[in-house]
């Protein structure tokens, strides 16, 4: 059997991991990237055993890197989540732990200049539209992994990554509340279906009969939660305008709970099947714009900042995300300007990926 080979960058971005090509070493037409891109990772399989997925939906991410033709931007990012053990893609969400190494990985392959000591590269979100702005540590010209950062979900620390992310409201839905509403109720269960960066919808863990300290594996093991969970999921994505999400990974899910750490809020993210051993970059400015919005279901649950900007402080699993949020509260809700947030990246192989044909 003849193989084809690609060549890729391997990359932990965030706490996300997975391939990064260059979008000229791949076809045009989606249908066929996503054959590929499910035999590169080996879905269908709980350990992803013929692939170089990672048997969890954070390792199972790719990204496709080329210089972008918009004007307001150097590199075009577009982004496929591979499910596990479903022969399913998504090109619908976007990944903002991913998009952590898009600097780095446009730098490696050529796509972008380096200069010292610090590169700024402008990256467009081919999957939702939104633009952010990456500043990645280049002492002399060259990408810098090593640093004294530390992201809770990764190990040890490296070089610092800022994100600057812009005209990220209505991502997706093209409206900050999808459904028109600050609250809505599904099967029993109220909700904020809120669309900033990510679309998610957003319930109080308490209303299903949960802490909000639970770990992932007690969530994932709730048989009962993750059916109910999907079934208000459902029923909140035909709401939301996205018709029928069964097979999206979009709308995601989250659970908002008290902060017991010394964070401005906790809370448990969906990818929507797995719960995310930490939090999501994307996730995580919705729900802080949630969190910060008087009358969301966050109500009570946070004493809300009384400046902007803003950081809120995200308590997940693992440890806990920091967001600086820029916005305004005007007659109409809440106004969002922008979002920023700090994360690191690694280079972990390069080389040539074999797939079959």
């Amino acid at each position: 059997m003849s193989q084809r080979e690609i060549p890729f960058l391997f990359m932990r971005g965030g706490t996300s991991r997975g391939p990064y090509f260059n979008a000229a070493d791949l076809p045009s037409d989606r249908d066929t990237i996503a054959e590929i891109l499910l035999k590169a990772v080996g879905a269908g399989h709980p350990l992803n055993i013929d692939g170089i997925g990672g048997g969890n939906a954070v390792t199972n991410k790719v990204a496709m890197l080329s210089k972008s033709a918009d004007d307001d931007a150097d590199i075009d990012y577009f982004f496929a989540q591979v499910s596990v053990t479903d022969q399913l893609v998504d090109f619908r969400p976007t990944c903002g732990n991913i998009l952590s190494g898009v600097g780095p990985a446009a730098i490696e392959m050529g796509l972008m200049p380096a200069v010292d000591p610090v590169t700024e590269v402008r990256i467009r979100l081919v999957n939702t539209g939104a633009l952010v702005v990456a500043k990645i540590q280049t002492p002399g010209g060259i990408v810098r992994y090593d640093g004294d950062t530390a992201i809770d979900g990764v190990p040890g620390t490296a070089a610092r990554i800022d994100l600057q992310f812009m005209g990220v409201v209505g991502a997706v839905t093209g409206k900050m509340l999808p459904t028109g509403n600050l609250r809505d109720q599904f099967e029993g269960v109220e909700v904020t279906c809120m669309d900033v960066a990510m679309p998610i919808v957003c319930a109080r863990a308490d209303a299903f009969g949960l802490s909000g300290y639970e770990s992932v594996q007690d969530l994932e093991a709730n048989r009962d939660f993750m059916a109910k969970m999907e079934t208000v999921r459902l029923a909140a994505g035909r709401a939301m305008g996205m018709g029928d999400v069964r097979k999206s990974v979009t709308p995601k899910f989250a659970l908002f709970a008290l902060a017991k750490a010394g964070g401005t809020i906790a809370a448990r993210y969906f990818m929507p099947w797995q719960a995310h051993p930490t939090m999501a970059v994307t996730g995580a400015q919705c729900l802080a714009s949630c969190a910060i919005t008087p009358g969301s279901i966050a109500d009570g649950l946070l004493t809300r900042p009384s400046a902007s900007p803003a950081t809120v402080t995200i308590e997940h699993p693992s440890g806990t995300i920091d967001v600086v949020v820029d916005y305004g509260i005007t007659d109409t809700g809440l106004e969002l300007k922008s979002a920023g947030l700090v994360r690191t990246a690694r280079k972990l192989a390069a080389g040539q990926l074999f797939v079959s044909n």
